[in-house]
């Protein structure tokens, strides 16, 4: 069943601030092989122009997909999440994030498209910092697989 297209444009509350920590970044650096000192080293960050270290720049994904869970499990959207794959992501940056921010997501429903019995939803994330500047918009694309025929 096609998902409802009145849900376009729908926007859901900011999450709870999420705290970047440095062994936080250290860890997901590692976990994606991503050895840059700036990821690492505040010394080698701040040679860098910035504060302390910064994440790389896939890092926002593991705060918006939390984000996104909302979205997902909203029971009137009809999302069935036993057929999502993740289809497609991008990020559109402000500035890095860094160790310390105190970041808060909030999700919107950027686009609902059917093809070929799959439904394709665009969810955008805008990041906020503590003083509501904006820091990184997610945009990823969920793609919930049609039902095989009986």
């Amino acid at each position: 069943m096609a998902l409802d297209q009145s849900f376009v444009g729908r926007t859901y509350p900011p999450t709870p601030a999420y705290e970047v920590g440095r062994e936080k970044i250290r860890e997901f650096a590692e976990a994606v092989g991503d050895p840059h000192p700036a990821y690492v080293d505040a010394e080698a960050a701040r040679a860098l122009g910035h504060a302390d270290v910064i994440a790389p720049p896939t890092f926002a994904f593991s705060i918006t997909y939390r984000a996104a869970g909302e979205v997902v499990r909203d029971p009137q959207l009809g999302l069935d999440y036993s057929r999502v794959v993740h289809g497609d992501q991008k990020f559109r940056y402000v500035r890095p994030v860094r160790a310390g921010d105190r970041l808060t997501v909030t999700s919107t429903i950027e686009a609902i498209k059917s093809l070929a019995g799959n439904d394709i939803l665009d969810v955008r994330g805008d990041v906020h910092d503590e003083a509501g500047e904006l820091v990184v918009t997610t945009l990823m694309k969920l793609v919930a697989r049609a039902a095989e025929e009986a």
